[in-house]
């Protein structure tokens, strides 16, 4: 079930106070409204009823789907993932779940829609890496939907202040399946509550 408890907070604009809910853990088969509400950000924002300023909310949640067999911690704290991991590699009824590590509203809501897509997010982030590599840059890239008759990955990146659109052929995102099918090592990596990130991306092909 969803997790929810209420805050107090401070408009860092007018300084009104208000009181705010926070989920500590949410269920989207119990509470469909709240797998929306993380797929688009919403719930993550707070708009202060007397200024009308708008304030990104930071705290920890467990993203939890059980049709899907997938848990997402968002989690800020280095030893609450530890714990994290403990809890999760020490219960028999999550050995068939995926598990993932985040650390910022981002990054959940990018493999929310990674997930949701029936995707496979080892594959994702090595398309990632292979978009950097021609592009000769760092773009900063996040997966938000497959579109048009073939199924290209669309993913965004900041650009001058902009956030602009990429896509990429699903051929892509094929060749990479290929590879981790090839390298079955690789994908046990990604077995028990772990991070796949670019820096984990960058460690696997090195």
């Amino acid at each position: 079930m969803s997790l929810l408890s209420s805050q107090s907070i401070l408009c860092p604009s007018c300084g009104k106070s208000d009181d705010i809910k926070i989920y500590s853990s949410i269920n989207v088969r119990e509470d469909p409204d709240l797998k929306e509400k993380v797929s688009d950000g919403s719930l993550f924002v707070w708009t202060c009823p007397t200024c009308g300023h708008r304030t990104l909310l930071r705290y920890p949640v467990l993203y939890h789907n059980p049709e899907s067999r997938l848990m997402i911690w968002l989690t800020y704290d280095k030893d609450a993932e530890s714990q994290a991991k403990k809890v999760f590699d020490g219960m028999d009824s999550l050995n068939d779940y995926t598990g993932r590590l985040v650390g910022d509203v981002g990054s959940l809501i990018e493999k929310v829609h990674i997930f949701d897509c029936g995707l496979n997010d080892l594959a994702v982030e090595m398309c990632k890496y292979v978009i950097r590599q021609e592009k000769g840059s760092d773009l900063s890239l996040k997966f938000i939907r497959m579109d048009g008759a073939e199924g290209d990955l669309i993913f965004t990146y900041p650009k001058d202040g902009q956030m602009e659109m990429l896509a990429v052929g699903l051929n892509v995102y094929e060749d990479c399946v290929g590879i981790l099918k090839r390298n079955p090592d690789v994908e046990s990596l990604s077995k028990g509550l772990v991070r796949i990130d670019e820096e984990w991306t960058e460690t696997v092909i090195r």
